[in-house]
C-alpha cells in the first residue's frame, strides 16, 4: 500500500527566517551552497569547518564568511565543537562536514575513521543534554551498504557496511547516531536523522577525484580527460536534490519527531559514468576523453543503487531535474563562471530554477 505524503516536498523560506542553524562542513562544496541558500531565505547560520580545500572553492567565491559566523575548526576536536555548538546554540543541526573521498581514504584511513567516526561522535556528544537543540540531520552516504553488485537498490533497511575506509567509517557513524539517538537524544527531544545521498555533481566543485572537476579541469586546460572506471553505476543528482531534502526532512521532523531515522535521496535511476561524462561533454560543447579498458587501483564498488520510495511516499519528494538536465546545469555553471559571470548570481539562478520546477 502506498502511503500518501503527509508534508509538502517545498522548502519553505518562511520557516527558516530566523532560526539558529549549525552548519559543519561550511567551506566544502555542499555545505557552501547549503549556507548560501539558508542565509539567503534569512536563517542565523554558524559553521564549523576547516579551512578550504582547493583553490578555487565556492566558500570565498560565494563570500560566506560575511554571510554566517564561521568557526574555522577541526571535528576531530571536542573542544571545538562544544565551542561552536555553545556560540551558536543552535535549534537545527546540519552536519556536512567529512573526509568524503573513497581514494584519499585508502591514503589516510586512521584520518578518515577520526574524521568521519569521533567527528560524527564529537557533535552528538556536545549536543548531549541540550534540550534547545530541536534536531540534528547527520549526513553520510550511500555507500553504507554492504555492497553485494546486485541490480536491486537498496533500501533504508538492508545491511550496512563497507569495504574501503570512508564507505566503512560512513557505516560505523551510523552506528554511533543510533546509540546517542537511542540513549541519549531521544529522551530530550532531539530528533536524529541519517540523510543518506547518492552522487552529487554541480556548479563550483573543485574536489579532487571528483568526475566533473575533472573533466572541466582538463576540457578547460585543453588536455584529454582521463577516465578509469567508465562503467562504474552510479546514482547522480544535482547538488539541490539533496539539498533541498535536507531542508525538507527537517521542515517535517520539526513537526514529526518520530521521522527520526535513515533516509535515502537519490535519482530513479543509476547511470554509469561513460555516461555522464558524455553528456557533459555535449553540454560542454568540446574536449577530449580517454575511457580506460584496464581497471587500476584500490577497489571501488562498480554498481550502486538507492531506493529513495520512503523519501518519495513519505514527504512526496522526487527528482526535480533528471540526469541529463543536472549534468547541463553543472557544466553550463563552469562554463558562465569560466566567462565571468559571478558564483553567487549562478547559485540563485540554480535555486530559483529548481524552486520553480523550471529545467
Amino acid at each position: 500500500m502506498v502511503n500518501h505524503p503527509t508534508q509538502t516536498s517545498i522548502v519553505e523560506p518562511a520557516f527558516w527566517r530566523g532560526r539558529r542553524i549549525l552548519l559543519t562542513g561550511h567551506t566544502g562544496f555542499k555545505g557552501a551552497w547549503l549556507a548560501h541558500w539558508l542565509s539567503g531565505m534569512g536563517a542565523v547560520v554558524h559553521g564549523l569547518a576547516l579551512a578550504p580545500a582547493t583553490e578555487p572553492n565556492l566558500f570565498d567565491l560565494l563570500k560566506i564568511e560575511d554571510k554566517v559566523c564561521s568557526h574555522i575548526g577541526d571535528i576531530r576536536d571536542i573542544h571545538a565543537v562544544t565551542a561552536a555548538v555553545n556560540a551558536c546554540q543552535p535549534e537545527f543541526i546540519f552536519h556536512l562536514a567529512a573526509q568524503a573521498l573513497v581514494r584519499a581514504s585508502y591514503r589516510e584511513p586512521l584520518a578518515t575513521f577520526a574524521s568521519n567516526i569521533m567527528g560524527t561522535a564529537n557533535l552528538l556528544e556536545a549536543i548531549r543534554g541540550r534540550i534547545d537543540v530541536k534536531l540534528a540531520l547527520i549526513v553520510t552516504t550511500d555507500k553504507v551498504y554492504r555492497n553485494l553488485e546486485q541490480i536491486h537498490p537498496y533500501p533504508e533497511t538492508a545491511e550496512l557496511g563497507g569495504h574501503d575506509p570512508y564507505s566503512a567509517s560512513k557505516a560505523a557513524a551510523e552506528l554511533v547516531l543510533a546509540s546517542y539517538r537511542a540513549s541519549f537524544l531521544a529522551g530530550q527531544g532531539t530528533a536524529v536523522l541519517a540523510a543518506r545521498a547518492g552522487n552529487v555533481i554541480g556548479g563550483g566543485d573543485w574536489s579532487e577525484d571528483r568526475l566533473l572537476p575533472d573533466a572541466v579541469k582538463a576540457w578547460q586546460s585543453g588536455q584529454t580527460l582521463q577516465i578509469r572506471r567508465p562503467d562504474s553505476v552510479r546514482p547522480w543528482q544535482h547538488v539541490l536534490e539533496p539539498l533541498s531534502a535536507y531542508l525538507c526532512l527537517a521542515q517535517y521532523a520539526h513537526a514529526n519527531p518520530q521521522a527520526s531515522h535513515a533516509w535515502n535521496i537519490g535519482p530513479d535511476d543509476a547511470a554509469s559514468v561513460r555516461t555522464v561524462v558524455e553528456l557533459a561533454q555535449a553540454a560542454y560543447g568540446s574536449g577530449q576523453t580517454e575511457f580506460a579498458t584496464d581497471i587500476v587501483g584500490p577497489h571501488e564498488a562498480g554498481l550502486l543503487a538507492l531506493d529513495a520510495s520512503k523519501l518519495r511516499q513519505t514527504l512526496g519528494i522526487v527528482p526535480r531535474w533528471n540526469l541529463e538536465q543536472a549534468v547541463s546545469r553543472s557544466m553550463h555553471w563552469y562554463r558562465d563562471f569560466a566567462q565571468g559571470q559571478p558564483a553567487a548570481e549562478l547559485c540563485d539562478q540554480d535555486i530559483a530554477a529548481f524552486m520553480a520546477g523550471n529545467a
